[in-house]
């Protein structure tokens, strides 16, 4: 193996964003490419192996660039960079990092941070009906949000519609005291929290009381006609197969619909099938309608939750094989896992 050493500059207005506290990043790098990073007075070397150093030096020259732009470096740029470089995709965290959708009312840039969030809104912007499906901390109902935002600033839109059904997760609450809004807060709670984010209370309370933005649970759909509107159904794993028929046959002229869910996590009764995961079947091959699967590479949480999301995905696929297996033991007829 041909050993190769390669010193190139980091300025050093630079080198804090990119080698991260205390050089976090550069040790991350070091770890995931095996070759040694020296920081030096105005720049970096490598060394190790040829292919590792070019890898490497890949990571170190896109963070720079990101850096040169203006973006503040997260771990998470650092590890998509990293998971770029290992499949020998150059400049795949440039490309994502020029598609800004919007400020936060604090004037942080929302932009996608994966391919996959790239490709989930680029497909919002084309089609009338997107569907984004995949795991927690994927960016699904904020980066929807966040198209909405833009939609409804831009007037391609006259209002916001947020929905999603009222289901505990998991557990019974019982009774809530309050009128019918009080009752139903808790289950919109988190759309209220991207609202406030990226517009900001004020700015959503008074569109809100015109009747701009709308925040209301499914039911509340039915018999309407949603003309000119930017409608976002979140949690639609939780949906039966009828209130996603309802939902969907509500959308009118000039309208864009985002539906969001997770299929890893119903809250329906055992014996009930989710509406996503029959909508997905029935609308596969409809035209002006994408299924957007973002996956655990797609997670722009913290790291850990990345590394949550995985383990659960590899305990089912197991899970799965388990089944499989005893049920060609006991000489029972498997049935075939359909494909998404």
């Amino acid at each position: 193996m041909t050993l190769q050493d390669q010193i190139f500059d980091i300025p050093s207005e630079h080198a804090q964003n990119v080698y991260g506290q205390f050089d976090a990043y550069l040790k991350k790098i070091e770890r995931a490419t095996g070759v040694t990073v020296v920081a030096r007075d105005g720049g970096v070397k490598l060394m190790g192996s040829g292919p590792q150093v070019e890898s490497a030096k890949q990571v170190l020259l896109e963070l720079l660039e990101l850096s040169a732009r203006g973006s503040q470096i997260t771990e998470q740029n650092v590890d998509y960079a990293l998971a770029m470089a290992m499949e020998k995709r150059a400049g795949a965290l440039l490309e994502i990092d020029g598609d800004m959708i919007c400020h936060t009312v604090s004037g942080k840039a929302i932009k996608p941070k994966t391919l996959g969030q790239k490709q989930y809104v680029d497909a919002i912007r084309k089609d009338m009906i997107v569907f984004g499906i995949g795991p927690a901390g994927t960016g699904k109902t904020y980066l929807a949000m966040a198209m909405a935002i833009t939609a409804f600033k831009a007037n391609e839109v006259e209002r916001i519609i947020l929905t999603r059904p009222a289901i505990e997760a998991g557990e019974k609450l019982g009774f809530l005291p309050g009128d019918l809004q009080s009752k139903v807060d808790p289950y919109l709670r988190p759309l209220y929290d991207a609202l406030y984010q990226i517009m900001g209370a004020e700015s959503f309370q008074k569109n809100m009381e015109k009747g701009l933005i709308e925040v209301a649970p499914l039911a509340y759909m039915r018999g309407r006609t949603l003309d000119n509107a930017f409608i976002i159904l979140d949690e639609a794993q939780n949906t039966t197969q009828a209130q996603m028929k309802m939902f969907l046959t509500r959308v009118g002229f000039g309208s864009k619909v985002v539906v969001t869910g997770d299929e890893t996590q119903k809250d329906l009764s055992p014996d009930v099938r989710s509406g996503l995961e029959v909508a997905e079947k029935v609308l596969g091959r409809v035209e002006g309608i994408t299924f957007c699967r973002l996956t655990s590479r797609d997670v722009v949480r913290h790291p850990l939750v990345q590394r949550i999301v995985t383990a659960y995905e590899d305990y089912e696929k197991k899970a799965v094989r388990r089944k499989e297996n005893h049920d060609a033991k006991s000489g029972r007829r498997v049935r075939p896992l359909a494909r998404s």
